[in-house]
């Protein structure tokens, strides 16, 4: 059997950019993606922490050291810039290996979107 769990997360990302005009997404800073396993066109969770708004939505990558959480499209009502976010992404895994002690990859990110803790 497999489960649905969280596979990553980044946690406390300060949005730098909103763009209604955008086709839609959410840009991640590709450094920032590739430390907790994000794929560009990977589905997404986006929690934001300022209005309680909830959006899925999919990644794609920003410029590498960038820093940037660019809301894009629609997802741009739903967040403004210097609102904190939480992204989450899941993937199904056999239920054995989550017993054995699955843990997802989390980012901690600072109000520079700087990594704190990376677990």
């Amino acid at each position: 059997m497999k489960l649905e769990v969280l596979k990553s997360k980044i946690h406390k990302a300060v949005v730098t950019q909103a763009d209604l005009n955008y086709e839609g997404s959410l840009g991640i800073d590709q450094d920032l993606m590739d430390k907790v396993g994000l794929l560009p066109y990977e589905k997404i969770l986006v929690s934001n922490l300022n209005n309680g708004e909830r959006l899925e939505t999919y990644v794609i990558p920003a410029e590498r050291g960038s820093r940037s959480f660019l809301l894009n499209g629609s997802a741009a009502r739903l967040g403004a810039v210097g609102d904190r976010i939480i992204i989450m992404n899941f993937a199904y895994f056999d239920i054995e290996d989550i017993k054995k002690g699955h843990k997802p990859t989390v980012a901690v990110l600072n109000e520079v979107n700087e990594i704190e803790l990376l677990k």
